[in-house]
């Protein structure tokens, strides 16, 4: 069953800081699709996999992320 997670990011500010955040995060296994935006700073990830993995993800791109409950 695919669920949908949403992250608050910070750190991005331009439009390659959101094509990496992308990348980072289609790269976690789990994700089927990651739409990520500059403005307000967030992306909304589907599949089934791992919040944290997410995260993670994240923050090794070179940014901030929480889970958006």
């Amino acid at each position: 069953m695919s669920k949908e997670i949403k992250l608050n990011i910070t750190g991005m500010t331009c439009g390659h800081c959101v094509a990496h955040t992308k990348k980072s995060l289609e790269a976690v296994p789990g994700v089927e699709s990651a739409e990520v935006s500059l403005e307000p700073g967030g992306a909304v990830v589907k599949g089934d996999a791992d919040a944290m993995a997410l995260v993670a993800a994240v923050k090794e791109a070179g940014y901030e992320a929480v889970v958006d409950e």
